[in-house]
């Protein structure tokens, strides 16, 4: 149990360890360029799901997924 205990701190550790690296580069990078504004994140998800490549299953899957938990039907 103590093993599992150890793996799970020494993960979060790490996580925690990347997660201050990903803020310290972005503090460095917006007062370089000045703050990423929420039309940007848009736009980079945007284009990334544009060229996502599906690896498994339709393109759309997700799309009629959804709908169809909204209660639309296929979409």
């Amino acid at each position: 149990m103590s093993a599992w205990v150890n793996d799970a701190l020494r993960l979060k550790a790490e996580r925690d360890r990347r997660m201050a690296a990903l803020d310290e580069f972005l503090r460095s990078y917006e007062a370089e360029h000045g703050e990423i504004t929420d039309q940007e994140i848009a736009e980079a998800v945007h284009g990334a799901r544009a060229r996502a490549v599906v690896v498994r299953g339709k393109a759309n899957a997700g799309k009629a997924r959804a709908a169809r938990r909204r209660g639309r039907g296929a979409a």
